[in-house]
């Protein structure tokens, strides 16, 4: 049995979105599993068809949620996760529940300071109303290319938002929006915690979180007694783990965790 891997996805999209990924780092040896959020549902059409299920989700909800699955495992995994997936694969290195982790153009975490305009622009039809807490909120294609999509072709973005996009909580957009302000926000990550190798990724075209944002996160660990490590794919947008050039991502992921002997 190969090291078990957890891929955890962030807002928008489905765990299927995960299974290129799951495909090839099977092949590199590991064991991978990417189950989806909680109240998630099983398909993409189910998940667009029952938006109730997954509101009023919060971060805590989340992490709970992949820890209860990570302690059922027979080893600690490696965590792969994705925008608000990647924060809470930092939540669950330093918590202690796993071996290593990957986050890929990472939401923003308690700490971080930069607010670029592109962000706030891309969370804006969510924060910009604040009875979207409770609610799970979809994105229109329009809004996909915007915050996902703008590094690919118009094409490539409709076709994603269709495959893969599912409504998302608004909860974790507030409680990240509002993490520098409450000392007890879900979005505190522990950053000096003694732990496994970590990874943080930033994307040079991502609009979502953009790669300012993902660099503020990777100097908050620089007084950190563990390996953490920061790699940029200039050209990327937020898509990068699900576009046309997702294996290049991949590829450098498994190399990275290569070089780590994981």
């Amino acid at each position: 049995m190969g090291t078990p891997v957890v891929f955890v996805h962030g807002l928008w999209l489905h765990a299927d979105s995960w299974k290129p990924w799951v495909e090839l780092f099977r092949a590199a040896g590991y064991d991978p599993v990417a189950p989806g959020w909680p109240g998630d549902s099983a398909t993409v059409a189910e998940s667009n068809a029952h938006p109730e299920r997954i509101a009023n989700v919060g971060i805590d909800d989340v992490v709970e949620h992949y820890a209860t699955i990570i302690r059922k495992l027979p080893s600690k995994p490696i965590v792969v996760g994705h925008s608000f997936g990647g924060l809470v694969a930092q939540k669950l290195l330093g918590m202690g529940l796993a071996s290593a982790a990957i986050a890929l153009d990472p939401a923003q975490i308690r700490g971080v300071l930069p607010l670029p305009l592109a962000q706030l622009k891309s969370a804006f039809p969510v924060l910009g109303n604040p009875f979207n807490y409770k609610r799970a909120i979809s994105q229109t294609p329009k809004q996909f290319r915007f915050g996902f999509g703008n590094a690919v072709s118009a094409t490539e973005s409709d076709e994603l938002h269709a495959k893969y996009h599912i409504p998302a909580p608004g909860r974790p957009l507030f409680e990240a929006a509002l993490a520098n302000f409450l000392p007890n926000t879900p979005a505190k990550v522990n950053t000096k915690a003694k732990r496994g190798p970590l990874l943080i990724t930033g994307g040079g075209k991502d609009h979502t979180v953009p790669e300012v944002v993902s660099r503020a996160a990777y100097k908050l660990y620089r007084k950190a007694p563990s390996v953490t490590e920061y790699q940029v794919f200039p050209d990327r947008g937020h898509s990068l783990t699900v576009d046309s050039g997702w294996k290049e991502v991949a590829k450098a992921s498994l190399t990275w965790l290569k070089a780590k002997g994981l």
